[in-house]
């Protein structure tokens, strides 16, 4: 005997919903800041092995803390 499902809505659905494959502009926000904390991480480690001055560190740095602490912030806002 086939199984039927009598649950299912045959009616057309008249609800107008996003689309969901589209972005939103928290996920967009959040790989771009991932993204500049990887990239400035990897030129303050390329800094440091090619002897380049201390300011071009506490940038380097200044950067991946002020992405890492945002990227936390949006995390912790986020739970609520």
């Amino acid at each position: 005997m086939p199984h039927t499902d009598m649950n299912t809505n045959l009616t057309p659905s008249t609800s107008t919903s996003v689309a969901p494959d589209r972005l939103t502009r928290g996920e967009v926000a959040r790989t771009l800041l991932w993204s500049v904390v990887v990239i400035s991480a990897v030129a303050n480690m390329a800094a440091s092995y090619s002897g380049a001055d201390t300011w071009v560190h506490l940038v380097c740095g200044m950067v991946t803390v002020l992405c890492g602490g945002t990227l936390a912030v949006r995390a912790l806002r986020g739970r609520r």
